[in-house]
């Protein structure tokens, strides 16, 4: 099993581009054959070979597709079918940069996972469009490279991705809201606002044009993030819960159950011994 992620190395692209990462499951591997992927604010361009197929199922609705896809930002679980050997190399955005870039054809909605051609994305370099090269050709190769030089992938991938980012136009929704992302893991909604020398309506009227997200879902789904990332380092008789709660923000472990009953659709003890989502299958991928 193949899988890490690296941070994107241009100033233009770390406006936009949270990082880049690959997971490749062979035959071989062991592994939980429908993980469960987290709600997850930010969204996600992923490439993938032309007949590979693609499964997201929440309670309410499910995705079926093949090849390359935009998993956009969601507040439900999805379970992903994994049964099969996969590649897949990601592009995660910043919360809320879709909304600044070009997203023709597609119009980025919540809940939603919708098939892609990368080509509208992806601006081919003269040579290779001389050349007759294809954009298919194009995502083989930065597959490949996913497997034998993840560096010289980033780069790669970087380097096609440059200049559709640089056609994006930020208004003052999407510097406002950018000015709130880094305030909500350790500062009260109500006072972000003040900080901010708006109105509290405006920053929340801002901040959901641009994310499609209310602060309090982004903070929650943030929080989520960060207590699944410590339960992955601990071993099912190593987690106090009720130290948990409170590590978290939690008012008592009550709170805990509810929150993660809502949001994974297990109690705490449940998850401990099951360990199903992306984070337990893959690993908390480290910065390669």
């Amino acid at each position: 099993m193949i899988n890490w992620k690296y941070p994107p190395k241009r100033s233009l692209a770390a406006q936009y581009v949270e990082c880049y990462w690959c997971i490749e499951k062979k035959l071989a591997d062991d592994g939980h054959p429908f993980p469960k992927l987290t709600p997850d604010p930010t969204a996600h361009l992923i490439i993938a070979p032309a007949l590979q197929g693609y499964q997201y199922a929440s309670e309410s609705v499910s995705f079926e597709g093949l090849g390359s896809h935009w998993l956009f930002p969601h507040c439900k679980t999805f379970q992903v079918d994994h049964t099969d050997a996969f590649i897949l190399l990601g592009v995660k955005f910043h919360t809320g940069a879709l909304y600044a870039l070009d997203m023709t054809p597609h119009i980025e909605k919540l809940e939603h996972i919708v098939e892609t051609d990368i080509s509208a994305f992806f601006t081919m370099k003269s040579d290779e469009q001389d050349s007759g090269v294809k954009i298919q050709g194009i995502s083989h190769s930065l597959l490949q490279l996913a497997k034998d030089a993840p560096e010289m992938c980033c780069d790669e991938l970087e380097s096609l991705l440059l200049p559709w980012l640089n056609q994006a136009r930020s208004d003052k929704h999407s510097l406002l809201t950018r000015k709130a992302l880094p305030l909500l893991s350790n500062t009260p909604i109500s006072q972000l606002g003040a900080l901010l020398h708006c109105s509290q309506r405006t920053l929340e009227r801002s901040f959901t044009r641009v994310t499609g997200l209310a602060l309090k879902q982004c903070q929650s789904m943030n929080r989520l993030d960060l207590l699944l990332e410590s339960l992955y380092l601990r071993g099912e008789t190593d987690i106090d819960w009720a130290e948990v709660a409170q590590e978290f923000g939690f008012s008592d472990q009550p709170h805990l159950i509810r929150y993660l009953k809502s949001t994974i659709g297990k109690t705490p003890g449940e998850y401990a011994k099951v360990r199903d989502l992306t984070i337990d299958i893959y690993g908390g991928v480290e910065y390669s």
